[in-house]
C-alpha cells in the first residue's frame, strides 16, 4: 500500500526554506523598526507644559526643562511628581509607538501579533 502524503505538506524542504527566508526577513524587518524607534525622541509634558521631558527611544532621558514659575521652595512635592509624571508619559509614549509599529508589521494586534516568537522583542 502506498502512503499518500497531503498536499500541504508535500515539497516540504521548499516550505521550510520559504518558511525560514520569509522568517529572517522579518526579523531583519523587526530589528531596523527597533533600531529606528531607539533613534527617535519622545516628548511629554506635565502641568499644563510646565514641565518637559525629552526621552529617547532607548528610553534615555535626553532632557528635561522645568519653567520658573512652578518652582515653590515650599512645594517641592508638587514639582517632583510633575517630573515623574512627565517622564512616565514619555515612557509609555515610547513603548506604545513600540508596540503600534510592530503590530503593523507583524500584522497583528499588540506585541508580536500571537506569532509567539520568542525573542524578536
Amino acid at each position: 500500500m502506498k502512503a499518500r502524503i497531503p498536499k500541504q505538506y508535500a515539497g516540504g524542504a521548499n516550505n521550510m526554506q520559504a518558511m525560514a527566508r520569509q522568517a529572517q526577513k522579518l526579523q531583519d524587518e523587526i530589528a531596523n523598526l527597533q533600531a529606528e524607534i531607539e533613534e527617535r525622541d519622545f516628548t511629554a509634558t506635565s502641568g499644563g507644559g510646565m514641565v518637559e521631558v525629552v526621552v529617547s527611544g532607548k528610553k534615555v532621558i535626553k532632557s528635561l526643562t522645568i519653567k520658573p514659575d512652578v518652582v515653590d521652595p515650599e512645594d517641592i512635592e508638587m514639582l517632583q511628581d510633575l517630573v515623574i509624571s512627565a517622564v512616565n508619559e514619555a515612557m509609555t509614549t515610547v513603548e506604545q509607538i513600540t508596540e503600534e509599529e510592530m503590530s503593523k508589521l507583524t500584522g497583528g494586534v499588540g506585541g508580536l501579533g500571537g506569532l509567539g516568537i520568542p525573542g524578536l522583542m
